[in-house]
């Protein structure tokens, strides 16, 4: 491939994302990752493309009345590897779409190397590039060196807030005398059964007893980031115990929806399980990220009904993620304001979770493409779920208090005149329906 066009720093979700849109376009592409090179971060485990570290779920795939679902619409539409990728590799989840994450990450990381127009290079970039337009989309765990040089770049102080991985049990040691196979209400998604999550029973004693646990169970420290918040949608399930004594109840272990085969009823409280690869082997627990040192995570999860032989694939850890001010340092097309031959994408731009992060990537693709090829490209239009993201990250949120943000229907503008709530929720994927195919055509 003769001389690139476009520099993406970064091969995470947004990044690769980015890459392909922009290949697609005919654009050529260098994506620089420094996993493979002989660095690594606190919490990736391979040199894989696009590699998920936390849950392997991308979320509800509800187009008609979730706004992540209509997100994946949106990106479908528009070619995203990401979501093609998802829909290859998917695995049982009921409504939602989640994947088998290794054989997701080697998907992406084939289509890239593959393609003529995108050449990788296993490298770390500690600097921002004086010239030549860039996509830096290194992610929430961005290397020390670059990050100082986007503070120096930015002229601001990076927010930061804690993310948590939850931990991952081999299948065949969990008792399934004890616990069944059920999604909640029995919901059935796209290729699923109705009966896509493992569901551990807990009696109001055992849940009391556990709730104690989370309580009293040894936390790893963090004196240096102490005044750091948690990410709402990723608490800490011991932070979320700190709350009440009934949270965890109405959240991640709520039973409501699920009938216990032994008693015909719902339990008073229930730990679920949910497929993370193709073959079933490996089992993500739901909402159970955590902070607890490793030992004291292994001896109180055991103590969950139906997990007491569980063996880990993977223990839950916690790692400090970095984002911009993106409200008052980006421009309407994710452009640097100092510096516009520079863009961002990605959680570094303070969206959350896999499929947002990539929707930027794809944005901040496609918004180059338009700059080299000469062809104009408007943001999407705020009644979209690509543009009430975008309209989150560039504009819509207040400086001072600006906080990474999953893709929801409060981002958009809102519908007028009193309606139903399910009705409101499909008035506003309608809506949206509607602006996206309006801008799609005008682009």
């Amino acid at each position: 491939m003769t001389e690139h066009q476009v520099h993406i720093i970064g091969g995470g979700l947004a990044g690769s994302e980015a890459a392909w849109q922009l290949a697609n376009a005919g654009v050529r592409v260098k994506l620089s990752e420094m996993r493979g090179s002989g660095d690594m971060t606190p919490a990736h485990q391979t040199d894989g493309l696009a590699e998920l570290v936390c849950s392997n779920s991308f979320r509800s795939d509800d187009a008609e009345r979730n706004a992540v679902g209509l997100l994946h619409q949106e990106m479908r539409d528009l070619g995203s590897i990401i979501m093609a990728q998802g829909d290859l590799h998917k695995v049982p989840a009921g409504s939602a779409l989640a994947v088998d994450r290794d054989h997701f990450s080697a998907g992406v990381t084939a289509a890239l190397e593959a393609h003529p127009n995108i050449a990788i290079v296993r490298e770390r970039v500690d600097q921002l590039p004086a010239e030549g337009l860039t996509i830096v989309a290194t992610g929430p765990l961005t290397a020390p060196g670059l990050a100082d040089s986007i503070g120096s770049a930015t002229g601001k102080d990076s927010l930061a807030f804690f993310d948590a991985i939850a931990p991952i049990v081999h299948r065949d040691s969990i008792d399934m005398d004890v616990a069944w196979m059920q999604s909640r209400w029995n919901k059935v998604g796209p290729g699923g059964t109705g009966k896509d999550y493992i569901n551990c029973p807990m009696t109001k004693d055992q849940y009391l007893a556990f709730h104690q646990g989370l309580l009293d169970g040894e936390k790893a420290e963090f004196k240096q980031w102490e005044d750091v918040p948690y990410f709402e949608g990723c608490m800490p399930i011991e932070v979320m115990a700190e709350r009440g004594v009934d949270t965890l109840r109405y959240g991640p272990m709520k039973g409501v929806g699920l009938d216990d085969p032994r008693t015909g009823r719902w339990p008073y409280a229930v730990v679920q399980l949910r497929q993370d690869n193709a073959s079933g082997t490996l089992w993500n627990m739901v909402g159970f990220q955590t902070k607890l040192k490793h030992g004291a995570q292994v001896e109180l999860f055991r103590t969950i009904p139906g997990l007491e032989n569980a063996e880990f694939a993977r223990l839950g850890g916690l790692h400090r993620n970095t984002f911009i001010r993106s409200p008052e340092l980006l421009d309407a097309t994710l452009r640097l304001k100092s510096r516009p031959h520079i863009r961002f994408a990605g959680q570094v731009t303070g969206c959350e979770g896999y499929v947002e992060s990539a929707a930027i990537g794809l944005l901040a693709g496609r918004f180059a493409a338009a700059e080299i090829l000469g062809r104009p490209l408007a943001p999407p239009p705020v009644e979209t779920a690509l543009g009430a993201l975008l309209g989150h990250i560039t504009g819509g949120a207040e400086i001072e208090t600006y906080q990474p943000m999953n893709v929801n229907f409060g981002l958009m503008p809102p519908i007028e005149g009193r309606t139903k709530k399910a009705d409101r929720k499909l008035m506003y994927t309608a809506r949206a329906r509607e602006a996206f195919a309006g801008w799609l055509k005008a682009a």
